[in-house]
């Protein structure tokens, strides 16, 4: 079905209801209207990496792990795969009469705000700090969830829009400013990419932008996404965010005011029960028929697209045995070993899984759960964490888990519980070979507005980047006990362990939130069962002195592409088992959109492998400020031990435009050179990796 036939049959239908019934099906829980056929309908749906909150599912590694896969193509069967596993529960759903929330096919994902500051909480639902990485991955997640048939598999909603990244404390009264050049060239690339994919929806954020409320914003919504974008899909508030217009923004002296400014402004959708006001607002005179039919067709367009109103049920045939099956997880399993990023390597690793070892596996992520889910997840069938993975890959050796304390421990209960955790942990520890040493976070501390507030975490955010200090105290002890302790750290950002336990440790791992299956894959890459590919979406800073306050949107001094300091870990890197060596680079091609690269890579280690190539842009414009280096193009790349191949990418010139300070993406009139290799051309990067990207000078 097409725009132009939904959109008819839509406003037939809508013609047919009452001002009443119109105004029902603005909100996120729309009614029944059983005399024109019309079923209740839930838009309330989460898929950032499964379906989620509906029961089983196959259960990705969260979307900031799946980013530093560096592999669109991934991301998009990821995507595939999710929205055949939500047509499988919707079939099953539907045909017993339930269309409650969360088992619907409208998914408020893929969350494509920029991780700009490392304390965010919600970082974890994002795809890192880069535009250009944020814009790809999300497009092809959105093409995955939505397909290429007849009909919408499911609908994606691009969210939240815009200029969205915390403090979570404050994000239901925060006005986030942010200048032209910042908006266009960091804020504002990744939506415009999502739209012109064809995301059926976008989901506005909770705070103001420049002075507007998000979900009633002329200049985001009405003069940026459907003028200059000419967006056409539906537009939904996030959850209570109009609310906030009135009550926490001060932008309106009442409800009705807040409800009717939202809808004339474009808002055709309300999660939440604002719009309820609506009908006094249209008694009011604040809004007019025409303002509610604009909103309800929309969304019927929507449900049309969907194949809601069809005799036959677009796939129907795909069966519920689909959810969380062997095939499914075999691709979670592939996502997951691609996630993993080996930050060191002292030449411990890959350790031999056919000798027989002493393992300790110590620290309250050995054994747990919710640290390999992240948030907005569903229900796996079976869950490996860390210390499972081990015991599964290490079958002939002797392994000992501590499962130990929660991840955080407040010094009142330290020595009830954490101080008999480091106890036993380096019992463990000194009677073992090696010591996978389990650290990290999980969705009780870091996330959406949790309530967890100390010293360490602030309602999901952090305050600061070194993990709780019973964490680093059992760590420093284990790495004093043992000889040969490997970090595995599960978090959804940059965190920190420290000087002692970062020299003393001769493997670091970090596994972000990896899905269901992520403990073996941790386990795997520490035997070497595969060589690791995995790249840091997110800068890892040593501390947070020299960032800017969290509060301040600027981009100056923040992200890989602004940030002049040294980091700890730098936006890109990541360790692998095997080397790979870049020759023959040359401009294969140009036309108006797109440059064309090629060259050889080879891979000359002793280990097939994935190299994740990477190719950064270095320009100057003596009108406006430009970015260090800026991300233009990502591939995937398998190779044997010893082969070679010609690979060649294509660059839109988009990624190559100088960003002036109205905002106006330009040809920059300096230099322009291209950089190709396996991470950024930055000392810190070529410091770890020994190598330096291969320079391609265009002008």
């Amino acid at each position: 079905m097409n725009k132009q036939e939904a959109k008819a049959r839509a406003a037939a239908l809508v013609g047919q209801m009452t001002v009443e019934e119109k105004l029902s099906q603005l909100l996120y829980n729309a009614p029944a209207i059983e005399r024109l056929g019309i079923n209740e309908h839930n838009w309330w749906n989460e898929a950032s990496h499964g379906v989620a909150r509906s029961g089983m599912a196959t259960v990705f590694p969260h979307a900031i792990a799946l980013a530093a896969t560096f592999d669109p193509e991934l991301i998009g069967k990821v995507g595939e795969t999710v929205s055949t596993e939500a047509r499988a529960k919707y079939n099953n759903s539907v045909e017993k009469g339930d269309r409650d929330i969360f088992k619907g096919l409208t998914f408020w994902t893929p969350n494509i705000n920029i991780f700009r500051d490392p304390r965010w909480g919600r970082g974890q639902e994002t795809y890192g700090e880069d535009p250009y990485l944020t814009a790809v991955l999300g497009v092809e997640y959105i093409k995955g969830l939505q397909g290429d048939g007849e009909f919408l598999k499911s609908a994606a909603c691009a969210k939240h829009f815009a200029v969205h990244s915390g403090p979570e404390a404050l994000r239901h009264s925060f006005d986030a400013v942010a200048d032209e050049h910042d908006l266009w060239e960091t804020y504002l690339p990744a939506f415009e990419w999502a739209v012109k994919s064809g995301v059926a929806g976008v989901m506005g954020a909770y705070n103001r932008t420049n002075g507007e409320p998000c979900c009633a914003s002329k200049r985001l919504m009405q003069e940026i996404l459907m003028g200059q974008w000419q967006f056409d899909g539906y537009f939904t508030s996030d959850c209570w965010a109009i609310i906030d217009i009135c009550k926490n923004h001060h932008y309106t002296d009442t409800m009705p005011e807040a409800a009717a400014l939202a809808l004339k402004t474009g808002c055709h959708l309300n999660c939440g029960d604002a719009y309820r006001e609506l009908i006094d607002a249209y008694e009011m005179d604040l809004i007019e028929e025409a303002d509610i039919d604009a909103a309800a067709i929309k969304l019927f367009e929507i449900r049309h697209l969907l194949g809601e109103f069809e005799e036959e049920r677009p796939y129907k045939d795909i069966p519920f045995d689909m959810l969380d099956c062997e095939e499914h997880r075999q691709l979670n399993l592939e996502a997951a070993r691609e996630c993993m990023v080996l930050l060191k390597n002292d030449g411990l690793l890959p350790l031999d899984a056919d000798k027989k070892h002493k393992i300790a596996v110590i620290g309250p992520n050995a054994m747990s759960t919710i640290a390999l889910e992240g948030n907005y997840n569903g229900m796996a069938s079976e869950y490996i964490t860390l210390a499972d993975g081990v015991r599964r890959v290490f079958n002939n050796s002797s392994i000992r888990v501590a499962k130990g304390a929660n991840i955080w421990m407040d010094q009142k209960n330290y020595c009830n519980g954490f101080a008999n955790m480091i106890s036993e942990g380096i019992a463990y520890a000194e009677n073992a070979d090696v010591t996978v040493l389990c650290l990290g976070l999980d969705c009780t501390i870091e996330g959406e507005e949790n309530g967890m507030k100390n010293e360490f975490f602030d309602g999901g955010d952090k305050l600061q980047l070194m993990l709780p200090k019973t964490q680093i105290d059992l760590a420093e002890a284990v790495c004093d006990a043992c000889d040969n302790v490997i970090v595995v750290v599960l978090a959804g950002s940059a965190v920190e362990l420290g000087d002692k336990v970062t020299s003393k440790a001769r493997a670091i791992i970090h596994g972000w939130y990896p899905g269901a299956v992520g403990g073996l894959a941790a386990a795997e890459l520490i035997a070497g069962k595969y060589s690791p590919s995995g790249k840091l979406p997110v800068t890892f800073y040593k501390g947070l002195d020299s960032l800017p306050e969290f509060t301040d949107y600027a981009m100056a001094g923040r992200t890989y592409r602004y940030f002049e300091g040294k980091p700890l870990y730098p936006f890109g890197y990541g360790l692998s088992y095997t080397s790979f060596d870049y020759s023959d680079v040359k401009l294969a091609g140009e036309n108006d959109e797109e440059y064309e690269v090629a060259f050889a890579i080879e891979n000359v280690g002793g280990m097939d492998g994935k190299e994740k190539v990477q190719i950064y842009a270095e320009y100057t414009d003596s009108r406006t400020a430009t970015p260090l280096r800026q991300l233009c193009a990502v591939k995937s790349v398998s190779l044997q031990a010893g082969e070679k191949r010609e690979v060649s990418m294509k660059i839109n010139k988009y990624w190559l435009k100088a960003v002036l300070p109205d905002g106006t993406r330009t040809e920059p009139d300096g230099a322009l050179s291209l950089w190709v290799g396996g991470h950024q051309p930055d000392p810190r990067s070529t410091e770890l990796c020994g190598s330096e990207p291969i320079k391609l000078k265009i002008r």
